[in-house]
């Protein structure tokens, strides 16, 4: 399957960075059931890139840091309700008519990532 891992060497950018992710992240292929998750309020995002820990997520809901939320993923094992802590935020794209934001948020319980067809 043609997916990309993200590794140490491939966000480094400076010498002095400093990994903290504690696993390492994917990101899902365009036909990946992981691409898009659902926030529990029902607005859907775009997934970046994630780990069993945690991800990295797009969309026009603002989601603000230190707050909990509830994502519906759906594992190769079906749909679970995940519990996450928004960890950063930020505006990603800004438009007369919309607002595009990027959120990093870590998992409560690790979640199933495995390969999805």
């Amino acid at each position: 399957m043609g997916e990309r891992v993200l590794t140490h060497h491939a966000v480094a950018q400076h010498s002095d960075f400093t990994e903290r992710r504690c696993t390492a992240r994917r990101v899902p292929d365009h036909g990946d059931l992981l691409a898009r998750v659902r926030l529990r309020g029902g607005r859907e995002v775009t997934v970046l890139n994630i780990s069993p820990a945690g991800a990295l997520f797009e969309g026009e809901s603002r989601l603000l840091p230190g707050r909990h939320i509830d994502v519906h993923v759906t594992t190769r094992h079906g749909r679970v309700l995940a519990r996450a802590r928004v960890v950063r935020a930020w505006v990603h794209h800004l438009a007369a008519d919309a607002v595009g934001y990027r959120s990093g948020v870590a998992f409560e319980v690790p979640i199933d990532i495995g390969a999805h067809a």
